[in-house]
């Protein structure tokens, strides 16, 4: 196609071999690559949880990235960017870090299996932090590709705090929905938290209750199109996608099984207007 996407950013919960292989992470390691493999340039972006080990992936800083504070809820704090290369791949993965978010030795819950409390926050960081990054780097996606909850606040950033931007000003963004949705909530101030930008509290109405669905309804309603990553998608969060009328692209386990899918995510992208 004349106007098919030939930049694609991809933001991650989950990558292997940085943790261990989930349908997630595989998708985070292996869509990258034959995205890049049909002659589309690519960016791979994760969190830099406490639980990767930095000297056995090769993560190193990147100083000209770093350096930037992002505020939330009143609170400085610095922004970190580390690098590292998956040289099977031929690619390169960027990590947000943090030390008050990401140094911990655990992903979203403590031992007892507790959901952080500042998650939400972790979720805005990220989402804020990978915008800058990319800003940055001067480089202008044709389609952003969320996975995972923890990118679930970027959609809304995306198209409310940095459309104007000329880096973002003809992204579209994509939403893949999987079966990682948390049941807990989040604290009732992540509304206050999540404005930022021009964004005002119409725009997060969703979050008057702080649930996980509905940050996840949330990143669809910003979003230019929808994937059902998993088959297991709670129903009211199915429902809301195939109601929303957006382009829905169906979770096909025999695709996902045989890498199949990623031609047919590769059709998704150039067909998103």
């Amino acid at each position: 196609m004349a106007n098919s996407a030939k930049r694609v950013l991809f933001v991650n919960s989950e990558i292997f071999p940085y943790l261990p292989e989930t349908p997630i992470s595989s998708i985070g390691r292996y869509l990258p690559q034959g995205i890049q493999e049909r002659k589309k340039e690519i960016r791979s972006f994760m969190p830099r949880y406490g639980c990767i080990n930095e000297r056995k992936n090769q993560l190193h800083e990147v100083i000209r990235l770093s350096g930037m504070n992002i505020i939330i809820n009143d609170v400085d704090r610095p922004l970190v960017i580390k690098v590292a290369s998956i040289s099977a791949a031929r690619m390169q993965v960027y990590f947000i870090d943090n030390e008050d978010y990401f140094h911990r030795k655990s992903i979203f819950r403590d031992e007892d299996g507790k959901f952080f409390e500042d998650n939400g926050e972790r979720a805005i960081f990220f989402a804020r932090g990978v915008l800058e990054t990319v800003k940055k780097l001067r480089w202008a996606p044709d389609i952003i590709h969320c996975h995972g909850w923890i990118s679930q606040v970027l959609p809304l950033y995306l198209k409310k705090a940095y459309i104007d931007d000329p880096i973002f000003s003809n992204s579209k963004i994509i939403t893949s929905i999987y079966d990682d949705t948390p049941m807990e909530s989040f604290p009732e101030d992540l509304k206050e938290k999540i404005l930022f930008g021009g964004i005002s509290e119409n725009d997060v109405e969703l979050l008057a209750e702080p649930t996980g669905i509905n940050l996840a309804k949330m990143a669809v309603c910003y979003s230019d199109g929808v994937i059902m990553g998993s088959q297991d998608i709670p129903q009211e969060l199915a429902s809301y996608c195939k109601e929303s009328g957006k382009p829905v692209l169906e979770f096909n386990a025999d695709a996902v099984s045989s890498g199949s899918y990623i031609e047919d995510y590769n059709s998704f992208y150039d067909n998103i207007q």
